[in-house]
């Protein structure tokens, strides 16, 4: 191989397991003590986000330039260009890439890009091999190398089909209607699967979309490609939430007259299995975002959409630098506001860390999900083996439809329900050889899985008259599905444990269920349990605000009965977000002069605090679009991190600017608040100034800690900027506390300490980084910013061998063929490797390991 080739060889990562699981089942069922069970975040899991199937995404890497792209060009020049400007400013972005492609090509590497980025930021994305990597971790103009990874769709759906399924009071409609605003002239992009155009609830305000999967379509929901009747649902869902108008009962969207374009970025695509799933990548989104800020491509972002909403959410990677970080931030100065969901992780993830991508990227406005719901279906649920009562209690309904009393029914399992034959079709478990159905009649029992709803579909097929599904299921997570048509009910855990060994020992069990009923939801106004709950890396305050997002009716794909149009109830923090990129259509119909920045600003300033919820899963609370339009000032940043307070006596300074975005002088008062927090203060500087029309003041916030707390993953609150005479913003601040103990470079290993050089036989060098520890009986996720292996000999650095950047917790390993950092043989001698780890917050660890080459 040529000089100057680096041999090192990336292997896949092993992202470690970051999920705590939070099933608390009964032990006694109704004979001692009622039995518990969790309807929280654990019990979610699996109905928001779906299965995630494994995806190969092979050498592909993002490639970020020093060269300025386009929105750095327009920042230079105060805000704004000319059209001929920006098409100027484009063109010289492409020609610094064309650079980079011959000084490659001179060293015989040919780069093949599959996505070129020039106006969010400056770079590309392609398949890269190891020489390839080298090159251009040596290039000057290169600022980094970052990994491709995988998004999914961050919200669940269920099909209804009566239209007076939901009344206008029942909470499950975002309600963020303003008098006479409609989101007129406003034009939203939306960044998902693809769209129903023809749907009655959007059509006509659907513009010709833009498919990045496939540049010959038009954005529109695709079917599975090996089964024609699973249409990508999501796009059409968020559309619905969006610009609906028209739908049953006078159900609409948030913003009912603005324009949608659809850029589709996910969809159904090839599975690491052979098969096909909905995901995106984050180089396909990125090139979303590339045509939300230019949807024509002539090089002028005069008609960049307004807000872009995203839909799909990469899990466990809110890193605030990178590729998608730099693009969000280069769209906000494109005059673009991304809205994007904060995942559906919830306390059952990681108490730091579970923030999804690109909800962790600074610029972004991230949103949670709060349970608007009034009330909440349960039926009485009576288990009986033989004479002993195994439950007798409430439980919450997860679906049905026109639900009638069941008197008592047998409980029955499946055949094959542990192991089912991909093979041989699902519905066939539910008979036995002969033909004969083993739920006629009974209810099923069924294991927990990603999808309850299809299975509870196949058992109703079957003629089963109820399905009982092995752990609870929260109230209303299956919505009203027409094609489910019997009840639906999780039991906890122990009780379906106890089922099944009665079963086993031949002793007959039967189930009792109630009519369906309507009780009070305890969780109204509060987050919800499966949205994302905890900071960014490097301690940004994230979500920033929360909006309706638990059981919203929507437009869905197809047709209920072949003629009327299908709708459903979506779930999910990307329900969320697009109810919040509705509103924010609202604001800007408004308030036309804001620029992105102060949109983020009077949104999330004007938040109002949800009861009961810690400030990490909301932010600065639930969004207020009417105050939002009505607002005088606003901060950037929107909130504060201070970072990270590793010892008694830290101090930390940050700076806000409070702008004035009216046509009158204000007078502005500044003040911070620590809530039942002793040894954490902020103080305020200056703490009153005055304000002239369209000026801005720089408010000094300064932290300081005489003793650090334990037990707790960061200290949050805000600061007021109250303006005299009325009004007001919070800023939410967060102070991170040490993580813990736990290295950060776990075992480092060498598969040989003496080897010769060897391109075809290289010694491998293992390592594990990054940590997943237990805090407070939750997962503790702490990434790396930067992973580096350098070469020494005795004192002398000779250079970097490999490099990793935005590093999840797992294990890595780097082939070694006896090669320096440029690509000639090394002499014979003794050799150090020095693993050094970068954290976003926090101290660099370093680690050695030697060898000697013969």
């Amino acid at each position: 191989m040529p000089r100057g080739a680096e041999r090192l060889r990336l292997l896949p990562p092993t992202l470690l397991a970051v999920t705590a699981l939070l099933f608390a089942a009964g032990s006694q069922g109704a004979e001692q003590r009622p039995t518990a069970f969790d309807t929280g975040a654990s019990a979610w899991r699996g109905l928001v986000d779906g299965s995630r199937s494994e995806v190969a995404v092979g050498q592909r890497m993002v490639v970020v330039l020093r060269y300025a792209s386009l929105a750095q060009r327009v920042a230079r020049a105060g805000g704004e260009g000319s059209e001929s400007q920006m098409r100027r400013w484009t063109a010289a972005a492409l020609a610094g890439q064309k650079q980079i492609a011959a000084r490659l090509s001179q060293e015989g590497v040919q780069v093949e890009p599959e996505f070129v980025y020039t106006r969010t930021f400056n770079g590309f994305s392609a398949a890269l091999d190891a020489r390839a990597l080298a090159l251009l971790e040596r290039d000057r103009d290169v600022v980094g190398i970052y990994p491709v990874r995988v998004a999914y769709p961050a919200a669940t759906a269920s099909h209804a089909l009566r239209e007076d399924a939901f009344g206008p009071d029942s909470g499950r409609r975002s309600q963020l209607r303003l008098p006479g605003l409609d989101g007129s002239g406003v034009t939203i992009a939306l960044l998902d699967t693809g769209v129903d155009a023809t749907h009655p609830y959007v059509r006509g305000r659907v513009l010709e979309g833009i498919d990045v999967l496939d540049p010959d379509g038009r954005a529109l929901a695709r079917p599975n490609p090996s089964d024609s009747s699973q249409v990508e649902q999501h796009g059409t869902q968020a559309a619905g939430l969006l610009i609906g108008r028209g739908g049953p009962g006078d159900l609409h969207g948030a913003a009912p007259a603005a324009s949608l374009l659809p850029i589709r970025v996910a969809g159904w695509q090839p599975t690491a299995a052979g098969g096909y799933a909905v995901y995106g990548r984050t180089d396909q989104l990125l090139a979303g975002l590339e045509r939300a800020v230019d949807p024509d491509l002539d090089g002028s972002t005069l008609d960049a959409a307004r807000i872009a909403v995203v839909g799909i959410a990469e899990p466990f990677a809110a890193f605030s630098d990178g590729p998608v970080a730099r693009a969000v931030a280069g769209a906000m100065r494109l005059d673009t506001l991304v809205v994007a969901p904060v995942g559906n992780e919830g306390p059952a993830g990681p108490g730091y860390g579970s923030v999804g991508g690109p909800g962790g990227a600074p610029a972004a406005l991230t949103v949670g999900a709060a349970d608007g719901r009034v009330s909440i279906s349960s039926a009485r649920v009576v288990v009986r083996a033989g004479l002993r009562v195994l439950i007798d209690r409430e439980l919450p309904l997860g679906g049905t439809t026109e639900t009638r009393r069941s008197g008592s029914l047998e409980v029955v399992r499946p055949a094959a329900e542990a192991r089912p034959d991909p093979d041989v079709d699902p519905l066939s478990r539910f008979f036995d050889k002969d033909g004969f159905s083993l739920v006629a009649g009974r209810a099923a029992l069924l294991a927990r899985s990603a999808a309850p709803a299809d299975a509870g579909r196949q058992a109703a097929d079957a003629g089963a008259a109820a399905v009982l599904v092995d752990g609870v299921i929260p109230a209303g997570a299956l919505g009203l599905d027409e094609r489910l048509g019997i009840p639906l009910i999780g039991v906890p855990a122990d009780v379906a444990r106890r089922i099944r060994e009665a079963l086993a020992q031949g002793v007959p069990v039967h189930v009792s269920l109630s009519e369906p009923g309507w009780e009070e939801n305890d969780g109204r106004g509060r987050a919800a349990p499966f949205s994302s709950y905890g900071l960014a890396f490097g301690g940004g305050v994230k979500p920033e605000l929360a909006a309706p997002g638990v059981e919203l009716l929507t437009a869905d794909v197809g047709r209920t009965d072949g003629r009327l149009p299908r709708y459903g109830t979506v779930s999910g923090t990307s329900a969320a977000a697009a109810v919040v990129g509705g509103a924010a259509a609202l604001v800007v119909q408004a308030r036309p002069e804001l620029d992105a920045e102060a949109l983020k600003g009077v949104l999330v300033g004007t938040a109002v605090p949800l009861r009961g919820t810690p400030a990490a899963a909301q932010g600065a609370g639930l969004i207020d679009p009417g105050a939002a339009a009505a607002i005088e000032v606003v901060a950037a940043p929107v909130a504060v991190a201070f970072g990270a307070a590793p010892e008694r006596g830290w101090r930390s300074v940050r700076r806000v600017r409070v702008r004035n975005v009216t046509n009158r002088r204000l007078r502005v008062s500044v003040a911070a608040e620590v809530e039942g927090i002793a040894g954490v203060s902020v103080a305020v500087k200056p703490e009153r100034f005055l304000l002239r029309s369209g000026r801005e003041r720089e408010v000094e916030l300064t932290a300081r800690v005489t003793f650090v707390p334990r037990g707790l993953g960061a200290i949050m609150g805000s600061a007021r900027v109250e303006v005299t005479g009325g009004g007001g913003i919070a800023i939410p601040w967060a102070v991170t506390l040490p993580a813990g103990t736990e290295p950060l470079l776990g075992e480092t290993r060498l598969s040989a300490a003496s080897f010769r050089p060897s391109d075809r036989a290289p010694a491998v060098l293992s390592v594990r980084a990054g940590s997943v520890q237990a805090r407070d009986g939750r997962a503790q996720l702490r990434p790396l910013t930067r992973l580096d292996v350098e070469l020494w000999r005795g004192r002398a650095r000779i250079g970097l061998l490999a490099r990793l950047r935005n590093v999840l917790p797992g294990s890595y390993a780097f082939g070694l063929t006896g090669r320096g950092p440029r690509g000639a043989t090394l002499p014979r001698g003794s050799y150090r490797l020095r693993i050094l780890a970068i954290p976003p917050a926090g101290r660099p660890e370093a680690r050695s390991v030697r060898f000697r080459i013969r």
